[in-house]
């Protein structure tokens, strides 16, 4: 799959709408000609297809409304730093956003363990932080009055694709994690909807960043011996490509689930190898026009991104950074971080009809949580 073209992919950082008469931003991130917004986000250098699409979505959006006089007449502009998807260099991205470059606020990471770092970051500076695309529970519990998800947890993302395995006469399955305190509290989760559906988690496959192909062989030869009827992951969409291959001709005849993340690259990558799998989607088909959401994505992303191909990462870019647009024009004529907050405290976002809740004691964002299947040609249907 080709990658959205990125200015200066290799670099560790990108700036998007800066002009050089506009580098020195006042000390919080705003002056009468711009906002200054930080985000740290997996990349790894252009590699990471995910990340790249998810910023395509992210810029499509932003130069958009830049094109439109911005917002209360302030262009947005977009400070980019490569967190390598290691935790530790995103909260060191996130300090030096706030503390060096005076960004506004924190916007956008991906992957759960990066996500928390930037959220330590945010919490200990007292910013905040706005859309981490990752479905990780320490987002929301416990409760963080800095922390703005969009998109649904993956725990909800768990119980569905749970829920359709058991109506399916399926009743073991075999979880595929982080080696990480994230991944640890997701295995929580998965234990505690194991017994809530009914569903036996018969084993655990948690994994280190730097996994090789005997780890994975060796992951494949416990997948066989637990009898595992359904497999699913939480992330590292790399990793469970060369999981699922394996196994494959290793003969393991359990079905492979997924998460959102990554889902385009990883059905793409598959070919094959993805028919009939069922994701789970916090976004509705990129590929369609039934609604409000997708139509404005569509006509946004081909005109800001031509030729490039749609998916689910750059949509939900597409959407989180809309949602960011709506929350910075609650912030009133002249944002401060107060102000930004007092926008959003128990309010209602609608982005084309998607509804993102925020109330006092539970910033919940979106709840959509959908089900798709990779057909024979290598498309989802929801």
């Amino acid at each position: 799959m080709k990658c959205p073209p990125l200015a200066a992919a290799l670099l560790p950082l990108v700036l998007l709408g800066l002009s050089p008469s506009l580098t020195q931003a006042a000390a919080d991130g705003v002056t009468p000609e711009q906002i200054l917004i930080g985000q740290t986000l997996t990349l790894q250098g252009g590699k990471n297809e995910y990340g790249t699409a998810v910023l395509a979505g992210v810029q499509a959006a932003i130069e958009q409304t830049n094109r439109n006089g911005g917002v209360a007449g302030r262009k947005l502009v977009l400070k980019v730093m490569d967190d390598d998807n290691k935790s530790a260099l995103a909260e060191a991205n996130a300090r030096q956003l706030v503390i060096q470059d005076k960004v506004f606020l924190l916007f956008g990471s991906i992957e759960g363990g990066p996500s928390t770092a930037v959220m330590k970051a945010a919490v200990d500076l007292k910013v905040p932080f706005f859309g981490p695309m990752a479905g990780s529970p320490t987002l929301r519990t416990p409760h963080q009055p800095l922390v703005f998800p969009v998109r649904a947890e993956h725990k909800d993302e768990f119980r569905a694709l749970m829920l359709h395995a058991r109506s399916l006469g399926m009743g073991r399955v075999a979880f595929v994690r982080s080696d990480s305190e994230t991944g640890q509290l997701h295995l929580a989760n998965v234990q505690r909807l194991a017994r809530e559906t009914g569903i036996e988690a018969v084993t655990d496959l948690p994994f280190k960043s730097d996994i090789g192909d005997a780890d994975i062989a060796a992951m494949v030869r416990q997948l066989a011996d637990s009898k595992a009827q359904m497999v699913f992951n939480h992330g590292g969409a790399g990793m469970y490509e060369k999981l699922i291959r394996q196994a494959r001709q290793a003969g393991v005849k359990a079905a492979f689930y997924g998460v959102n993340s990554g889902s385009s690259q990883l059905a793409s990558h598959l070919g094959d190898l993805a028919h009939g799998m069922i994701f789970a989607q916090v976004m509705p088909s990129p590929w369609e026009r039934k609604t409000a959401l997708t139509r404005a994505y569509q006509d946004t992303f081909s005109s800001g991104q031509p030729g490039q191909p749609f998916s689910y990462g750059s949509l939900e870019g597409y959407l989180t950074a809309r949602a960011l647009i709506e929350a910075l024009r609650r912030a009133g004529p002249n944002p401060s971080r107060d102000s930004f907050l007092a926008g959003l405290r128990n309010t209602e976002l609608s982005i084309e009809g998607m509804k993102i809740s925020y109330r006092d004691g539970a910033h919940t964002g979106m709840s959509l949580v959908d089900l798709a299947i990779v057909t024979r040609e290598g498309r989802f249907r929801h």
